[in-house]
């Protein structure tokens, strides 16, 4: 595994203006499908049941997104009405990928002012500290590269297929 540092960047202005009006469901779509396939693998049910019917919203600031979604018996699932959220989690897109490769954590990001969290704080401490108790695999950004991505292509083509 390579050490990558994550730079430190902030997407342009021109994205978050253009981000902001964009429709805000497919990113949303794809956060809840990815917190669903989570749920009872990486996500354990339990420590979620207090989060049942709390309305979220997740500000990219700079790249003008904003991913409003609920948590209920069945799963995540995204908010279509414009109603205030329960809590709201904001920071840079740089900001979230790092908590995401465990880089930063989020007490360090939210003393520095660089995350954000608005509405019901107990319940921000609550999302915070269930969270933290996640045992999550480290994300390897660097597996994303170009060159990283080509070389990964190449092997699997390279690979004999079972007939």
């Amino acid at each position: 595994m390579t050490n990558f540092k994550l730079p430190d960047f902030t997407l342009p202005a021109a994205l978050a203006r253009l981000g902001s009006k964009l429709p805000q469901l497919p990113p949303t779509l794809a956060l809840v499908t990815g917190l669903n396939l989570a749920l009872g693998r990486l996500l354990p049910r339990e420590p979620l049941e207090p989060l049942i019917g709390k309305r979220f919203s997740i500000r990219v600031l700079d790249a003008g997104m904003t991913l409003r979604f609920t948590y209920g018996t069945r799963g995540f699932r995204p908010i279509f009405a414009a109603t205030a959220p329960d809590l709201t989690i904001s920071a840079r897109s740089r900001d979230f990928i790092a908590l995401l490769m465990r880089e930063e954590d989020p007490d360090t990001l939210f003393f520095n002012r660089r995350l954000l969290m608005e509405g019901d704080t107990d319940l921000g401490l609550l999302v915070k500290n269930t969270l933290d108790g996640i045992d999550l695999p480290r994300f390897d950004a660097a597996r994303l590269s170009p060159a990283e991505l080509l070389h990964r292509l190449r092997a699997r083509l390279a690979t004999p297929h079972s007939a």
